[in-house]
């Protein structure tokens, strides 16, 4: 009995290190195959169509055991390396010939992802999906009419009722994009059913709206280069290419080498494909204008830029994009990819590349990455190609300085920061003598605006005295004043200010290490100029006292202002003080005067002290979004710092929204856990009394709603705060303009606008929440024309 257990041990033990070791093998041959499936089409001692043919061999003898495997990783392939499309598609194709039973189960499992992508909005991925399918055509996988069918169900889209465009905008154009790759196969065996289908897209194009694009465009103005909306650009190319009869020079089409094999192959048709319908929470890529820097007389001898209309322009922009969505996290190895571009040889290299990642820097309403993305990679592509890639940059930056004038003011601000960080990185050299004309002009005209605003960033990356040095005499001016606080109680004349006398010995108490009681104490007699004349309990009675925060709040952190960690430091150690004298908006407001008053030669001391504050809830954002919006403020509305203090203060008040509404939706799935699995633990006490103290109790939940709640309403006060500023300081502008005979077409109306059109933008997503309100109560059809439409053209971008 013993030596019986002793020998089932032991066959035991030999099945399962026989099953481990068949595992360790499936696993090491899956791998391989990944691997050898993910290589395909890079530089190979061999040629292309020869580790086509070796590889579908080798997976044409791995399909008996691997085919779930092989599916998923072709599929995804494609998809995710879009570049590489035909080649799998041949692949696939080869494989289809040589079994065509996989062949239809490869048609079901692309259908299959494809419908999948389109239910969970993964709207790249089904782009994508949607193209390798139509090149399959090309690879005798599908039937042409099939394919048609396909195409023709999802313009059909486009014609729905009560969805929004943005919705019919992304069917048409991801039909348009897949017929650079299928477009000639359906020509020579469809012609007539491809025409109608481009008649029907035509169709829907000449009516559909375009109330959007304004807000998108980079320039307002569309000389020397029109900015066009992407679907108007990509249907032009399209017409081209059909007036070429569907031939292009850039697609690699490896399957043209193995026709004789691939013709022989037997078709599949597609099953019937209806897209779900549209639900309200659905979102949907919004609209955007191509953007256009280059043309082919900027470019000097050797290949010439295609033109903007033609199909090579498009493949190879959408290419580079690419290329940067895969290596954007590694800004070494993305320059080299960019530079070891396939198709190097037959264009401009440089200029493409420069153009798409300014495209990608000034994308509206936000860039895809970082903006210091962007400026990392062109620094890694000057060290990687230092004979060209500067020069290139240098004429872009001019090209961009000359049609600042009409820029839109969100793309200004990233353009200043950019090149501020590219000047730092190269020593500040430029060539600033080619830019002295602008000193000519008025002081809030763009370009001089914009050399002031880059050599203000450019202090944050270095000291005053270098950015005196860099710059020449001429430029003085435009030079930022030395960042130093103005602490009026230490300036002459300040013996006669009523606070002198406490702001002298509360810099004593301080410097003595007093104690934020005592701080309180030194101010305590400080008389209230808001209640002169009145009796001392209506004195006492005042929400708040704007002599007591004048002097505490200046004297605090003039004392705190060798750097920013010592203000901090000033604020943490005394921010009771600051509690207790300003409890109302008023008061935050008066604390937010004196911030600025004592840093106005410092503006990133100011965004640096009003983001803390925002942190340690001194101040609200309501208070600072009144504040900016001042009267005294308003003769500095174009300067960038103030508009980056509103978005950081609005950012904040996001953030709070998003993690209210985050915990919540953690504590409701809590607590339907718990409730759901309450019945299956009641044998297991122990287990039951640990879960029921980690469940969030229902009262729990009642208030973090109430909480949320608050928190909307807060944000939608916030907005409407912003929004109503708005509208009043331009409203007054137009009728004082109006009264006095003056035009009102002016650069601080302009840029005014233009910072109204980025708020918009800029918060788009949580402003869209509150349009309807905005619209019944500030933007409605009295309003200027000029200002009503920057709403208009708002609420067409998810329209």
């Amino acid at each position: 009995m013993n030596r019986r257990r002793g020998h089932d041990e032991d066959d035991v033990y030999d099945r399962l290190h026989r099953k481990r070791r068949r595992v360790s093998e499936n696993q090491e041959i899956e791998d391989r195959l990944e691997s050898l499936i993910l290589r395909v089409g890079e530089k190979s001692s061999s040629s292309l169509e020869s580790n086509l043919e070796g590889l579908a061999s080798v997976l044409e003898a791995d399909l008996s055991t691997f085919r779930v495997k092989i599916l998923r990783i072709l599929t995804e392939c494609a998809i995710r390396m879009p570049e590489k499309c035909t080649i799998y598609a041949t692949l696939v194709g080869l494989l289809n010939a040589k079994n065509y039973n996989f062949g239809g189960e490869f048609v079901e499992y692309i259908v299959k992802t494809f419908k999948e992508n389109l239910k969970t909005g993964k709207w790249n991925a089904a782009r994508y999906c949607l193209r390798f399918i139509s090149d399959l055509v090309n690879c005798h996988v599908l039937a042409a009419s099939s394919l048609l069918t396909l195409l023709e169900t999802l313009v059909d889209c486009a014609n729905e009722d009560s969805v929004p465009q943005v919705r019919r905008d992304w069917f048409v154009f991801a039909v348009l994009s897949a017929l650079p790759w299928v477009g000639r196969e359906l020509y020579e065996k469809k012609e007539s059913q491809l025409e109608h289908l481009l008649v029907t897209i035509e169709v829907f194009l000449n009516k559909r709206s375009k109330k959007h694009w304004p807000a998108l465009k980079v320039w307002s103005a569309d000389s020397p280069h029109l900015q066009e909306e992407y679907l108007d650009c990509l249907w032009a190319q399209i017409k081209k290419l059909r007036q070429d009869n569907w031939s292009e020079k850039h697609i690699p089409r490896p399957y043209l080498a193995f026709d004789s094999i691939l013709c022989e192959a037997l078709q599949h048709t597609l099953p019937a494909i209806q897209p779900p319908p549209h639900n309200d929470g659905d979102t949907y890529p919004m609209p955007r204008v191509i953007f256009r820097m280059f043309d082919y007389t900027d470019c000097p001898d050797g290949p010439v830029l295609p033109g903007a209309h033609s199909i090579e322009r498009f493949l190879i922009e959408e290419h580079l994009h690419n290329i940067l969505e895969a290596y954007h996290l590694e800004r070494k190895e993305c320059a080299a990819q960019l530079l070891c571009f396939p198709y190097k040889a037959k264009i401009p290299l440089e200029y493409c590349i420069v153009e798409v990642i300014f495209a990608e820097l000034f994308n509206l309403p936000r860039p895809r990455y970082l903006e210091i993305c962007y400026g990392s990679i062109l620094i890694e592509l000057c060290k990687l190609q230092p004979s060209t890639m500067p020069q290139v940059l240098a004429q872009a930056s001019e090209i961009l300085f000359l049609r600042i004038d009409t820029m839109n003011v969100a793309c200004f601000d990233r353009f200043v920061t950019w090149f501020a960080y590219h000047l730092s990185n190269f020593q500040f050299r430029w060539s600033w003598d080619d830019w002295e004309g602008c000193l000519q002009l008025e002081a809030d005209h763009p370009k001089p605006r914009f050399i002031r605003e880059v050599l203000g960033k450019c202090l944050r990356l270095s000291y005053h005295q270098r950015i005196k040095d860099i710059t020449p005499e001429t430029f003085a001016s435009l030079v930022p004043l030395k960042p130093e606080p103005i602490y009026k109680y230490s300036m002459e004349g300040a013996a006669s200010l009523p606070g002198t006398e406490a702001a002298h010995q509360l810099v004593v108490n301080v410097r003595n290490k007093c104690t934020p009681e005592e701080a309180l104490n030194v101010l305590r007699e400080l008389p209230n100029p808001l209640r002169e004349g009145e009796q001392p309990a209506a004195a006492q009675a005042a929400p708040h006292n704007p002599l007591k925060i004048d002097v505490f709040v200046q004297t605090l952190l003039n004392l705190g202002s060798k750097s920013i960690s010592h203000s901090f430091a000033a604020i943490s150690k005394f921010h009771y003080v600051f509690k207790i004298l300003a409890e109302s908006e008023e008061a935050q407001i008066c604390v937010l005067r004196n911030v600025w008053e004592l840093w106005q030669r410092h503006p990133q001391m100011v965004c640096v002290l009003v983001d803390k504050m925002l942190k340690t809830q001194i101040v609200e954002c309501s208070a600072v979004a009144t504040w900016l919006f001042s009267k005294e403020m308003a003769s500095f509305f174009t300067h960038g710092y103030l508009w980056e203090v509103l978005h950081l203060t609005i950012d904040k008040m996001n953030k709070h929204v998003s993690k209210l509404s985050g915990e919540l939706q953690e504590a409701r799935e809590a607590l339907a856990r718990a409730d759901s699995s309450s019945s299956d633990s009641e044998d297991e006490s122990g287990s039951k009394k640990k879960k029921d103290q980690d469940k969030p109790t229902e009262e729990a939940v009642e208030r973090m709603e109430e909480r949320l709640e608050a928190a909307h309403m807060d944000q939608k006060r916030l907005f409407l705060i912003v929004f109503q500023r708005f509208i009043m300081i331009l409203s007054e502008h137009l009728v004082r303009c109006d009264t006095d005979a003056r035009d009102p077409d002016t650069h601080w109306y302009r840029s005014t606008v233009g910072r109204l059109r980025q708020v918009f933008l800029a918060h788009h997503e949580q402003v869209q929440k509150y349009s309807s309100t905005l619209e019944t109560l500030l933007f409605t059809q009295d309003l200027d024309p000029h200002i009503l439409d920057v709403f208009h053209q708002f609420v067409a971008l998810t329209a």
